[in-house]
């Protein structure tokens, strides 16, 4: 049985960067497990730039970004296994090593021990299966994620008539992308009041190309039995239910869904880490720490961000408190009584959802989204009941993902701290929160 101090589940920007970090601050034996066929992640199918520039302070493409980190992790000689399948990990009791269960075809099912454990596995894509669209199923019904792999990485198209249902930025950018290679991107319909997506992506990939987006607004048919023919489109009302006589049939070989991105668990749950219910990622305190001493969460696995460069930046904090959980031994758990974060008025989520203040830093970043439209608004943040952040907001939207500074002495400054809560105040609500 292979033993190491930190194993890292996911080869992609999240586990690219706490590896480096992870080195940079003292740990030697860390082993990177990456069930594809090389490293970078989603990033390798991103070919369109926009990425780094917090990072980096220069636009790259997907491909460009990983190989920063990939060169990193080679320079560093951190080690990392490729087509490797993690099936199982567990932790018999707080303090214990790890045992992480994996395979591939070089070692076949190997046992592997880590001090410390760091989920990077990243997010994919909602099945169409939840949509509970009626019709047939045709060929030329993809999910936007993997026709951006198949036209941007195996050089296949999908179709040359287009359908896109919803406004995530996968399917945003996949309008843009479809448009450039000659197919035509017939309209992107999307179930809410509001775009999922980032406004640089509506306008760069919608307005500039003159592809309409139709607003709560929904697939209600598919037409076709061996290929896709045409969808039917409907408007739908506050309850989201399609409006009678709203219906349109819009003639199209391929829809392409967009409908949200979803954190990849199942390996979270086996472990039986304390999960959000909103993120669908595990619950973490202000070192990333999950439920289970040892074992950290980043990226997309901890909730879906909307830009690389913060994935980064939230990876190489796992990898430093990692790091000190390995030297140190088990973290305190129970050192001290932890605050609980909570969202409220139009605050759909925070991360981390817990802070021990005699863990945490001299700040702390916590990011969050809001659950509708907000106009000429505030972001209050109090300590029980005292104020301690109120900051202006021209607009909030769900597809853009915020944050504040909360600064350790401002929360000692009240006594028997219990509670922050970060929520929406004096916002017009252009939509259903």
């Amino acid at each position: 049985m292979a033993e190491y101090d930190l194993i890292i589940i996911g080869g992609g920007p999240a586990g690219l960067a706490a590896a480096v970090s992870a080195r940079k601050n003292g740990i030697d034996k860390i082993l990177i497990l990456e069930r594809d066929n090389e490293l970078g992640g989603i990033l390798n199918q991103c070919i369109h730039n926009g990425f780094g520039l917090h990072t980096f302070h220069e636009e790259l493409t997907g491909p460009e970004y990983a190989a920063r980190f990939i060169s990193q992790v080679k320079e560093l000689e951190i080690p990392y296994k490729l087509h490797t399948m993690v099936l199982d990990i567990f932790a018999l009791g707080e303090g214990s090593e790890k045992t992480v269960t994996a395979m591939n075809r070089e070692d076949g099912l190997m046992r592997l021990t880590a001090t410390a454990v760091i989920l990077a596995m990243g997010c994919r894509e909602r099945p169409r299966g939840a949509l509970n669209i009626p019709g047939y199923r045709p060929a030329g019904i993809y999910s936007a994620g993997t026709a951006q792999r198949l036209v941007n990485m195996e050089g296949f198209m999908p179709g040359k008539e287009i359908v896109i249902l919803g406004s995530g930025d996968i399917g945003l950018i996949m309008a843009r992308r479809m448009t450039l290679e000659g197919a035509k991107v017939k309209v992107v319909a999307e179930l809410m009041p509001y775009s999922g997506g980032l406004q640089r992506n509506i306008v760069q990939c919608l307005d500039d190309f003159g592809i309409p987006l139709k607003l709560s607004t929904t697939v209600v048919d598919i037409d076709g039995r061996e290929r896709v023919r045409g969808v039917t489109l409907a408007k739908v009302d506050e309850n989201r239910k399609p409006v009678p006589g709203t219906e349109e049939y819009i003639p199209c070989d391929t829809l392409l869904l967009s409908v949200g991105l979803i954190p990849e668990n199942e390996l979270s749950g086996k472990l039986g880490v304390a999960m959000a219910p909103v993120t669908s990622g595990p619950s973490v305190n202000e070192s990333l720490e999950t439920s289970t001493p040892g074992v950290f969460a980043c990226g997309n696995v901890l909730h879906v961000h909307d830009l690389v460069d913060y994935v980064s930046e939230e990876a190489e904090k796992a990898g430093k408190y990692a790091a000190q959980y390995i030297r140190g031994g088990q973290t305190a758990a129970n050192d001290g009584r932890p605050v609980s974060l909570l969202a409220r008025n139009g605050v759909r989520y925070t991360v981390p959802q817990e802070i021990r203040p005699s863990h945490m830093e001299d700040t702390l970043t916590v990011r969050f989204r809001v659950g509708d439209v907000y106009k000429n608004c505030y972001i209050g943040v109090y300590v029980n009941d005292r104020q301690i952040a109120r900051l202006k907001k021209n607009k909030l939207a769900p597809g853009e993902m915020e944050q504040v500074i909360i600064k350790k002495s401002d929360l000692l400054s009240v006594q028997a701290p219990e509670t922050i809560t970060i929520q929406v105040e004096r916002g017009e609500a252009n939509g259903n929160a």
